[in-house]
């Protein structure tokens, strides 16, 4: 089913199920695949992903339909490293299942798994007044931003986050 897209032309209309589940997959290409495998690894289980796949060069985490690759390709050029300030990729964004008290112990675990604290002086506001959330960055250069239920603080009028407005796209870190 389709119906008509912001600006024009088409798009599709989904069921509930499936907009949860349109992302297929996330390859990240790293320089070293062991370590890159121990940081996610650990990140992802951490956040109810479960071992998907593991090949020579690889290794993928699934969570339903979706899955994250890291991978060290032959087919990786040399040359500059992942660098989230160039054009490309700047940072992939969870959800962290379990509220404020998860997301304090993955903040606390993270760097004996090879993860840094970005913004520690504005944690776990980094992203503005009403956004929970902490941004991680690994050794090869690969930021994570693990949001708290959908990221806004729970107002007087509600316990659950409804309250508050929206973070804007692109106002982070």
């Amino acid at each position: 089913m389709q119906r008509e897209a912001a600006g024009g032309g088409a798009a599709l209309v989904l069921g509930a199920e499936q907009e949860r589940e349109l992302l297929h997959h996330v390859e990240l290409w790293v320089p070293d695949l062991e370590r890159a495998a121990g940081a996610w690894g650990w990140l992802l289980t951490r956040l109810g992903y479960t071992t998907y796949q593991s090949w020579a060069e690889g290794r993928s985490w699934r969570c339903g339909a979706t899955y994250i690759v890291v991978e060290q390709s032959p087919a990786l050029r040399g040359g500059a490293e992942h660098d989230r300030m160039r054009p490309g990729l700047n940072h992939l964004a969870f959800h962290v299942p379990g509220g404020r008290g998860e997301l304090d112990g993955l903040v606390a675990e993270a760097p004996a798994h090879g993860w840094v604290v970005l913004f520690p002086d504005r944690h776990p506001y980094a992203g503005g007044p009403e956004h929970c959330a902490a941004y991680l960055e690994d050794v090869d250069g690969f930021e994570v931003e693990l949001v708290v239920g959908d990221g806004r603080v729970p107002g007087p009028e509600t316990d659950s986050g409804a309250a508050g407005s929206e973070p804007v796209a692109g106002s982070g870190p």
